[in-house]
């Protein structure tokens, strides 16, 4: 038995996840993070960057890319991108999910949902947005809309190619050049980027939780699929978040 179908045995759930297609990292990030027994498998889609629109205008792109994945019987869909599944606000959000479960009998979520559940487990009111896009008001937007305070707004301004080219030490060192004390928590936001490497450090630093985009979707993963994918070992470099599956596990 080779290495790799060493490793298929070992996956006892499955995620699908749609990503955009200007995408660099989502699929070695989850790769790298997500425990042997999750199988993750992505399929691109024309949803962001250049390819930015109004929801019904990628209802078509959503479906194709849902179909694909649909075919590997995933036992989760995942619409993974933080920019336009907050662009139209939480009916949005409600109206890309429509559209994947108009194709497939799954469940699924998104990034923005997650986000959102991430700072209720957290306990979170209000934030600070850092992240690379040429505005955040969609995103302040949507975190209106859903009770969350931004306490200070920051956008890098960069293109949609050059998002993963922020180092991790630089994204701690934005946040915590941004930090103010009316935040309760550092809301890192885009599934492009190394942000997530970076979640450990600045909890560490700032003493407070910080959630990412990628971060909060693994753990709406895993949360959900944890009864098929048995315990967990504990994962600290993914910061608090994920501390609150090590809660979940003791209590059952």
């Amino acid at each position: 038995m080779t290495t790799d179908s060493a490793a298929l045995t070992l996956q006892k759930a499955h995620v699908g996840v749609i990503v955009p297609a200007v995408n660099r990292v989502c699929e070695q990030q989850f790769h790298a993070y997500a425990p042997a027994t999750l199988g993750v498998h992505t399929m691109r889609a024309r949803i962001a960057g250049k390819w930015s629109r109004p929801i019904e205008d990628l209802a078509g792109e959503i479906r194709m890319a849902t179909e694909y994945l649909a075919e590997c019987g995933p036992d989760l869909l995942v619409y993974n991108c933080t920019a336009s599944s907050m662009k139209e606000g939480p009916a949005g959000e409600r109206r890309i999910l429509e559209i994947m479960r108009e194709v497939a009998d799954i469940e699924a979520v998104s990034t923005s949902a997650m986000v959102s559940e991430a700072f209720t487990e957290l306990g979170v009111k209000s934030v600070v947005v850092i992240s690379p896009y040429p505005n955040n008001n969609d995103i302040l937007s949507y975190l209106e809309t859903t009770g969350i305070d931004v306490a200070r707004n920051v956008a890098l301004g960069l293109p949609a190619a050059g998002y993963g080219a922020v180092t991790p030490e630089r994204w701690r060192d934005i946040a915590r050049e941004n930090d103010v004390k009316e935040a309760d928590a550092i809301f890192l936001s885009c599934a492009a980027t190394t942000q997530i490497e970076a979640v450990a450090a600045i909890e560490a630093e700032l003493g407070k939780p910080v959630v990412n985009s990628n971060q909060a979707v693994l753990w709406g993963c895993l949360k959900r699929l944890r009864p098929k994918l048995g315990p967990l070992a504990p994962m600290p470099h993914l910061g608090s978040l994920m501390k609150s599956l090590e809660r979940d596990g003791a209590r059952n």
